[in-house]
């Protein structure tokens, strides 16, 4: 039978339950025709390029498990595509679900096609990031149909989702221009446009031509990741008129993109101090109408450059706890450098971490077996089970050898005095002896 639906959205709609569907409902532990439904209402997304024939698709949204993403890419500093792919494979192996490629130097298309070709994450880009080098003309220079070329380009070339800054306007601009802010517009992406609606006094043209980005988009099935150009740069900044004006604007463009059938999520902050997330969960949520929500951070403190991975980490598990759906890692070397190898590892896991603890906060089904099982494992102190348990098995290893303790049935930081030995030694009727080789 013939395919007669373009997206997963529109297939919803019409009642179908597609491939990918089943699929994510089996990794999600939820009904296929539940998805659907969760689908159809655009609370749950899908990205799934239909050239992107490596994916294993992922569910971002209501009921779903909390998602990550990996960016990576070359700069004009920075430009060795091997390390890259040494970043990629690291992706794979610790589970992330999504990689953006944000390189933003030269011709990008043949690591992007080989990232596609490759990956079962889904792949994201930023069109706007790749439009002076794709194009080769500076900024000044390039027109509103050329920035729809190059997001032509990505769609073709098998990109899952899109970061589209459609919502920095004449109006969200106004609002952000007559408050001020110490750190004005941190989003390179939305940096761009500003600069371009400037110099041009033209409308934004991921605005004023939203409806041909959205007919792009609806052909290869591309999700819209609604880009937050005006997010704030310092926790002084955050909910802000800026912010929460272009939030507005975005809320009504996620209606606008649902009623062409195209798939949507909505980016957020960002840095923003501990007790202002989960309001702001809330709030987008309600100007968004639910749409699933991927959040930068939020960045909990200004002055911890080097530790960053730990400062997101934080606010993203309370962030995810309230209702975000999609974190995107930090590593160790934002604000200072593009990251190596090490930085992308250390980011990884620590969004890893802020993701499984808020879906063991949200009660995401079996989000606790294997918390669990470690727990059994350690009960029962069997070192080899709680490394195969572990998240970073050779991590947790290799600091357990690395001062072996003498019995194999404790570890060095107590010895004989482990708290978990001699309960059970007790509630085995036996004697605990510290003096006494046994």
């Amino acid at each position: 039978m013939a395919k007669n639906y373009h997206t997963q959205m529109e297939a919803a709609k019409m009642g179908i339950v597609t491939p990918e569907m089943k699929t994510v409902a089996e990794k999600e532990y939820i009904d296929p025709e539940e998805l659907r439904e969760l689908v159809a209402k655009g609370e749950v997304a899908i990205p799934c390029n239909i050239n992107h024939k490596a994916i294993s698709p992922e569910g971002v949204g209501t009921k779903m498990r909390t998602k990550i993403n990996v960016n990576l890419g070359i700069s004009g500093d920075a430009k060795n595509y091997d390390v890259e792919m040494q970043k990629v494979e690291l992706a794979h192996k610790f589970g992330a679900e999504a990689i953006m490629d944000l390189s933003n130097y030269g011709k990008t298309n043949t690591f992007r096609r080989q990232l596609v070709e490759k990956s079962p994450a889904m792949i994201g880009t930023v069109p706007m990031y790749d439009a002076i080098g794709y194009l080769e003309k500076d900024l000044l220079e390039i027109t509103a149909e050329d920035f729809l070329r190059v997001v032509r380009a990505h769609a073709e070339e098998g990109v899952d989702f899109m970061t589209i800054h459609a919502g920095i306007n004449r109006r969200s601009v106004e609002a952000f221009r007559r408050e001020g802010r110490k750190m004005n517009i941190v989003s390179r992406g939305g940096s761009l446009l500003f600069a371009w609606m400037m110099m041009t006094g033209n409308e934004n043209p991921f605005y004023e031509f939203y409806d041909k980005v959205l007919d792009i988009l609806y052909e290869y099935d591309v999700t819209i990741s609604l880009g937050d150009a005006l997010r704030p740069g310092c926790i002084d900044d955050s909910t802000d008129a800026g912010q929460i004006s272009e939030l507005i604007e975005l809320g009504h463009l996620t209606e606008r993109a649902w009623e062409r059938n195209v798939q949507v999520m909505v980016e957020g902050p960002g840095h923003m101090a501990m007790n202002e997330i989960a309001a702001n969960m809330r709030l987008q949520k309600r100007l968004c109408h639910n749409a699933p929500f991927y959040v930068l951070g939020p960045v909990v403190t200004d002055i911890f450059p080097g530790y960053d991975h730990i400062t997101t980490a934080i606010g993203g598990a309370i962030a995810a706890s309230s209702g975000a759906d999609f974190l995107c890692y930090v590593t160790p070397a934002e604000h200072l450098r593009l990251p190596d190898v090490n930085d992308v590892k250390e980011g990884i896991i620590a969004s890893k971490i802020a993701a499984h603890a808020a879906d063991i906060a949200k009660g995401v089904p079996h989000a606790r077996d294997r918390d669990n099982a470690m727990a059994e494992a350690r009960h029962k102190v069997d070192w080899e089970e709680m490394f195969k348990l572990a998240f970073d098995p050779e991590k947790a290893r290799e600091y357990f050898e690395s001062t072996p303790p003498a019995d194999r049935h404790t570890c060095s930081m107590c010895g004989k005095m482990c708290a978990v030995r001699t309960t059970n030694l007790i509630l085995a009727g036996e004697k605990v002896e510290f003096c006494t080789e046994k």
